[in-house]
C-alpha cells in the first residue's frame, strides 16, 4: 500500500461518550475499546451518577463488560442536580476515578429531567470545583419554549456561559458537541480554561441531512444539526489546529425502536467507525496533518493527563457500514451512515 494511503497517530481518546449500561452497554462498549485509550463516560443514566459511590459501580460494570485483554480505561463523570454539594464534588475528586463533572439544563436532551434548573444556586459548588481544577462539562443550550431549537446554543452562550464565566473565572469549562459559529468564536477568543469537543456528524452534515428523502431519525441529536455556514463554521474551527478544540464524539446508542417511533430519542451512534468518520472529515477539509493533535493530545493536554504512547493507523480503503448491530434477540442499534459506504478504516498498527 502507498505509505501516502496510510495514516499513523497516537491512539486517541473520546472525551464525550455515552454507553448506556446493561446488555447495549456490551454491545457498544467494545467499540470505542477498539480505537480509542479513555473515554469520558456521561452521567445521564436512569438514574442518573449523582455520588461518587454510584460512578464506581458503574466504572465497574463498564470494567467488566470490555473485551478480554482490552485496556481501555473509562474516565467516570457526575452528573449535577441542584443538589450537588461541594462536599459531594471533594468527595468525586479523592476518588480518583470522576475527572469531570456533567451540567445538563433539566430537559435539554435524553435523560436530563433531574438536570439544573438554576445555574446560580449552584455557585457555591461551582467554586469547589474551580479550586480542585475539575472541569464543568456543559451541554450548552436553552430549553425555554419560547426560543426556536436552532438557536438555543447562541441563548445559552449568552444568557448563562458568559454569566457564569465572569462569576467563576477560574472554572475549567467544557463546552460540548459545539454546533454553532458562535460557540466557534468564543472559544477562539476565550480564556485558557474553556475548551469544546466538536463530533463528527456536525463536521460531515448540516441539517439538510435530517430530511434527505425523508425524515432521516438515526440523523437526528441533540444539539440538532445546524445551517451549512455553522457546520462551516467547525471546518474552520479544526483547520486552524487551535488546541483548545479537541475530540468528542457524543456517540449515543439507543434501540432501533426507541429511534423509529412517533416521538424518536436524540442522539447518534458514531463508535462503530468514530476515526473513520474524523477521517474523513479532516480530509474533506484538507488538514489530515492535523487530526493526530485534534483527536490525541489536546484532549489529554486540557485535561492534565498524559497523552497516549500506543499507535493506531487508519487506512485508506472502502468498506460498508453494517445495517445495524444487534443488542439482544429483537433489538439493534442502526449506526451512522449504516449500509453506506466509508473511504478511511482502522486497522491494527
Amino acid at each position: 500500500m502507498n505509505p501516502a494511503e496510510v495514516l499513523t497517530i497516537c491512539q486517541p481518546d473520546d472525551w464525550h461518550l455515552h454507553v448506556r449500561d446493561g446488555d447495549i452497554l456490551k454491545t457498544v462498549i467494545a467499540h470505542t475499546a477498539r480505537q480509542f485509550g479513555r473515554a469520558i463516560i456521561m452521567p445521564n443514566l436512569k438514574p442518573p451518577i449523582v455520588s461518587s459511590d454510584a460512578a464506581q459501580a458503574y466504572y465497574d460494570r463498564i470494567i467488566a463488560s470490555l473485551p478480554e485483554g482490552s485496556d481501555f480505561t473509562p474516565l467516570m463523570t457526575l452528573y449535577l442536580t441542584d443538589q450537588t454539594s461541594s462536599d459531594e464534588i471533594q468527595i468525586a475528586h479523592e476518588s480518583g476515578i470522576v475527572k469531570a463533572v456533567k451540567l445538563y439544563p433539566a430537559g435539554a436532551t435524553t435523560h436530563s429531567d433531574a438536570g439544573v434548573t438554576n445555574i446560580i444556586k449552584l455557585h457555591p459548588t461551582l467554586k469547589t470545583m474551580a479550586e480542585l481544577g475539575m472541569p464543568l462539562l456543559i451541554h450548552g443550550e436553552v430549553t425555554d419554549p419560547d426560543i426556536d431549537v436552532f438557536d438555543r446554543e447562541k441563548v445559552f452562550i449568552n444568557r448563562h456561559l458568559k454569566p457564569l464565566m465572569e462569576a467563576i473565572p477560574d472554572l475549567r469549562i467544557v463546552l460540548e458537541h459545539i454546533t454553532t459559529s458562535e460557540s466557534v468564536e468564543l472559544i477562539l477568543s476565550g480564556p485558557e480554561n474553556l475548551a469544546a469537543t466538536i463530533t463528527p456528524q456536525h463536521l460531515l452534515m448540516n441539517r439538510n441531512a435530517m430530511f434527505e428523502g425523508g425524515i432521516r431519525p438515526h440523523r437526528y441529536c441533540l444539539p440538532v444539526l445546524k445551517r451549512e455556514q455553522h457546520r462551516q463554521s467547525l471546518i474552520g474551527a479544526i483547520q486552524s489546529g487551535h488546541r483548545r478544540f479537541f475530540l468528542g464524539t457524543d456517540s449515543a446508542p439507543h434501540n432501533q425502536s426507541s429511534k423509529e417511533s412517533s416521538c424518536g430519542c436524540a442522539g447518534i451512534y458514531s463508535a462503530h467507525a468514530a476515526m473513520e468518520l474524523y477521517a474523513q472529515a479532516f480530509e474533506n477539509a484538507g488538514v489530515l496533518d492535523k487530526l493526530e493533535s485534534f483527536a490525541s493530545f489536546n484532549g489529554a493536554d486540557f485535561y492534565g493527563l498524559a497523552r497516549n504512547t500506543v499507535k493506531i493507523q487508519l487506512h485508506k480503503l472502502h468498506w460498508e457500514v453494517p445495517a445495524h448491530y444487534r443488542i439482544q434477540e429483537g433489538e439493534n442499534i442502526i449506526p451512522l451512515y449504516a449500509g453506506e459506504q466509508l473511504h478511511w478504516q482502522m486497522l491494527p498498527a
